[in-house]
């Protein structure tokens, strides 16, 4: 299993060569981030060689799946990306729905994701790039968000049938929305490209909150999970004592 830092939470009050030495510094070699048109690629290029980083992966801007309407749209910000992720030699990009659609069915909301995933999927395995869908929690954070559930997540996954998109399991998220995490993610590793955590409640560090991330990590490790896991929480306090708890528990695996 490999960690890797959220920039724009973990770090999200400093400017992008303060965060990435301080990822480095934490003893982490890898990072992430959301919008990459809010980021100056040529800088965090030229730190990433510097500092010795590798970017696990960002997110797609344009359009959105939910809306069929949009997929014009979502397929060329699709595109762009991919350019950014290769030049950055990025391997993964993560996509939303997209918030639903008033007064229209919600069964044809999701064909809309399913149609767009498909016309994705293979813009995506020629460039050797992997799309990560997201489902988000709409209790807390993302009120009117499509997809919430990891289970109608994976549905989808299968019905595309291309190993170039998997699910993003926030395990943060998926707390609040359906729970079960160990069991929901051991019976569906093989569908998931990236992991991210955050405590919960509250999204701040991992040590805080109801989720027992010892046990999450050790069972991930026990059943072989291989891709990263991002570290996405909101500081309470210095971003090194949420680090710090996660890099002991790599230590004392």
């Amino acid at each position: 299993m490999k960690f890797s830092v959220c920039i724009d939470s973990v770090f999200r009050n400093m400017n992008l060569s303060e965060a990435l030495s301080h990822v480095k510094s934490s003893g982490f070699d890898a990072f992430e981030f959301w919008n990459w048109r809010h980021k100056d690629i040529n800088l965090m290029a030229s730190e990433m060689k510097r500092l010795e980083l590798s970017l696990s992966t960002f997110c797609t801007d344009g359009g959105n799946l939910v809306d069929e309407e949009s997929h014009k749209e979502y397929l060329q910000g699709l595109k762009e990306a991919i350019i950014v992720a290769k030049r950055l030699g990025c391997g993964t990009l993560i996509t939303q729905t997209g918030n639903e659609l008033s007064g229209i069915p919600r069964e044809r909301q999701i064909e809309n994701v399913l149609t767009g995933l498909r016309l994705a999927a293979p813009i995506a395995e020629e460039a050797g790039v992997t799309l990560l869908l997201e489902p988000l929690n709409t209790t807390v954070d993302h009120p009117g968000y499509l997809l919430t559930r990891s289970s109608e997540a994976f549905e989808l996954i299968e019905q595309v049938g291309s190993n170039y998109v998997k699910v993003l399991f926030d395990i943060y998220h998926q707390q609040i929305s359906e729970g079960n995490l160990i069991s929901s993610m051991l019976s569906n590793l093989p569908s998931i490209g990236h992991l991210h955590a955050a405590g919960c409640p509250g999204r701040n560090e991992l040590q805080f909150g109801e989720i027992h991330y010892a046990n999450v990590i050790q069972a991930l490790r026990n059943a072989g999970y291989s891709n990263y896991f991002g570290l996405e929480f909101m500081p309470s306090a210095e971003p090194t004592l949420g680090l710090d708890y996660v890099r002991n528990l790599m230590d004392a695996s």
